[in-house]
Order: C-alpha cells, then sequence, then structure tokens
C-alpha cells in the first residue's frame, strides 16, 4: 500500500516521502481500515518538525491522526465493526497518511449517513474537540457568551457552530478579510479581524466591559495571557489548542496573578478517548477521556448534523499525491476550516 511517512524533519514537502510499504495488521481492541478521506491536523505539521513531544516514534514513520474509511478487517473483539463505515485516530495518533491503517476500537465511532465521504472525513477532531471545550468542560449556557480564538480553522469554525447550536452569543476573533467572512458564514454574531484592531479592546467593547463566560483558545502563548482579563465572574477559559505553535506550549508557563484575581475557571482539553482511563494515566501520565463521554457526545453531534445545525466547514479537497503540498498551505496559513485530502479508495 501507499502511505506518507516522515524520513526527516523539516517543512511537510521535505519531511514527507510517498512510500510503498506493508499492510498493517489489527491486533486485539483494533480495526483495520480501508481509508477513503483524511484531514490535516496542525498536529501533523509539528510532526514533520519533531515538535510534537508527545508521539514522537523513530524515522521513518507515517504520519496522520484522523481518518475516514471502511473497516475491512478486525483483532480480536471488534468483530461488530465489521464492514463499518467510520472516522477514527488511528493507533499511537499516526499512520492515517496512508491507504489502510489500524486503530484502537476506543477512538472510532461510526459516521454519519447523511455525510459523503468527503465531508465525514472533516468532522472527528474539530467537533468532539469543540464538543469537549465548549460543553464537557466549559458547559456553555444558552445566553451565555462565548469567544472563539483561532476561530477560522477546522475546530474554530466547530466551536462557532455548536456555540449558535447552543444558544450562545459568539465572538470570534481571526486575521485577514476572508477569515473573517467565513467566520460570519460558521454563523458568528461578532467577528474581530486582529489584524484590524486589537481584540482585547473590541471584547470589552462587545460586553460592556462584563467579560465573556466561555473562551476557546485555540492558539495559546500570548494570545492565552492577554484573554485572561475578559473572562467574566466564574467563566470558563478552555486551553483547546495551539495553533500559535506549539512550542509556545511548552516553554514555559503563565503568571498566577492575573488567574487567581479574575475568579475564573482555567481548563485543559485533550481528545483522547479511553476505556481504561486510570491504565493510561499510568502509562503515560495524562487524563484520557472515558470511551462513555465520547459515545454521548458523538451521539449529540450526530443529532446536530441530522438537523443540519451544523455542517462541516470544508474549504479544499485535494489527491492524495498532493497531500505534502496541502500541509504546507495549511502552514502557510492560506486555508480556512478544513484540508480533506480524498484517496483513490473513495467512491
Amino acid at each position: 500500500m501507499k502511505a506518507w511517512r516522515i524520513h526527516r524533519y523539516g517543512s511537510p514537502s521535505r519531511a514527507l516521502e510517498l512510500d510503498e510499504v506493508d499492510r498493517p495488521q489489527p491486533a486485539a481492541g483494533q480495526v483495520l481500515i480501508q481509508v477513503r478521506s483524511l484531514s490535516i491536523n496542525a498536529n501533523d505539521i509539528d510532526g514533520c518538525y519533531g515538535r510534537y513531544k508527545i508521539v514522537k516514534p523513530e524515522l521513518p514513520f507515517t504520519a496522520g491522526m484522523e481518518l475516514m474509511g471502511v473497516v475491512e478487517g478486525t483483532g480480536p473483539g471488534c468483530e461488530q465493526w465489521m464492514g463499518k463505515r467510520v472516522i477514527a485516530c488511528p493507533s499511537g495518533a499516526m499512520g492515517g497518511f496512508a491507504e489502510y491503517a489500524v486503530a484502537g476500537e476506543e477512538m472510532v465511532f461510526e459516521a454519519p449517513d447523511s455525510l459523503d465521504d468527503v465531508e465525514a472525513g472533516a468532522i472527528f477532531f474539530p467537533y468532539h474537540l469543540a464538543y469537549l471545550s465548549l460543553h464537557t468542560h466549559g458547559k456553555l449556557q444558552s445566553g451565555e457568551t462565548l469567544l472563539v480564538h483561532g476561530a477560522s480553522g477546522g475546530v474554530g469554525s466547530a466551536a462557532i457552530q455548536l456555540g449558535v447550536a447552543a444558544g450562545a452569543r459568539v465572538i470570534a476573533v481571526a486575521g485577514g478579510s476572508e477569515k473573517v467572512a467565513h467566520c460570519r458564514a460558521m454563523g458568528a454574531h461578532v467577528v474581530v479581524d486582529h489584524q484590524e484592531e486589537d481584540f482585547a479592546e473590541a471584547v470589552g467593547r462587545e460586553t460592556d466591559g462584563r467579560g465573556v463566560d466561555v473562551v476557546c483558545d485555540l492558539v495559546g502563548g500570548s494570545i492565552t495571557q492577554r484573554t485572561f482579563p475578559l473572562v467574566a465572574f466564574q467563566g470558563r477559559h478552555m486551553m483547546t489548542g495551539f495553533v500559535g505553535g506549539i512550542q509556545e506550549l511548552d516553554g514555559g508557563g503563565y503568571p498566577p496573578q492575573p488567574i487567581v484575581m479574575g475568579n475564573f475557571f482555567l481548563g485543559g482539553v485533550l481528545l483522547s478517548y479511553s476505556k481504561d482511563p486510570q491504565l493510561m494515566r499510568k502509562a503515560v501520565g495524562f487524563n484520557a477521556v472515558p470511551r462513555e463521554i465520547g459515545e454521548k457526545n458523538h451521539a449529540a453531534l450526530m443529532a446536530l448534523f441530522e438537523k443540519g445545525a451544523i455542517r462541516p466547514p470544508v474549504s479544499r479537497v485535494v489527491e492524495f499525491e498532493d497531500l505534502a503540498a496541502a500541509m504546507e498551505a495549511k502552514e502557510a496559513r492560506e486555508t480556512m476550516g478544513r484540508v480533506v485530502v480524498r484517496l483513490a479508495t473513495s467512491p
């Protein structure tokens, strides 16, 4: 089978090579998926540079954290998935940039019948991550105000839509006229162009100084620190991503004073479901989300898709052979919403 593998660290076009490799085999608790489409994530780009410290295997390795396809084989205990059309994160959060991939069933969900292969390939990470941020952790309520940083990307677009669907007033922050227009098309009530005005002043003006109830922070770094004074009393600032650069996440902490004086809650959001979160904690030292919460969230999302309340924000579709170039475009921030790669196996 064909697979895009990272042979050296650097830009995607330098790091990745399209190789012929053996088809993987599913172990117990895993499924083998014939990939029909996949999406490009910021973490995939970080992987090309060797910046993603949680997942850093020996070179060369097949990249790719998110895919959609059909289950063609199973390991023991997963027979019920055979033949199903699914979305998934492959085992170890790698291996998705290939014609076939294996995934643990804790990170496999049925794809909605209402979406075609391209649309279904755009939903897993954005909507599950945004739902965890806004609802599971952020407890967003109707009538509250939601602030979304990095709002024109895949997760940001999903967060806007989920906020609107929940009855919240959504303030989106993006850069440039095209991305502002995209956020408006996603349903944001207010869009702040950070290239034209200071987002902190704009948010203060739009909330009459009260602040926002929930922050879906997809940028990190200095943007996070500048947002602390904008969070309302007992608000929830959810650190959900770091498109500003994963290196900023590892570059030190935040001063505690604005958090303490702000009387708000600061939380982290990681999309990693597990059937045994305690085993995951002992093995790698972080808290995974119980699988049953993932199933509950997925059911809620599927209902919203069926009603048409949310829709996949696909802005660009490319062929498998053009994957590296598409990653370069995403790294240059030339894209909005989701970039979906279509494989020849897709009808």
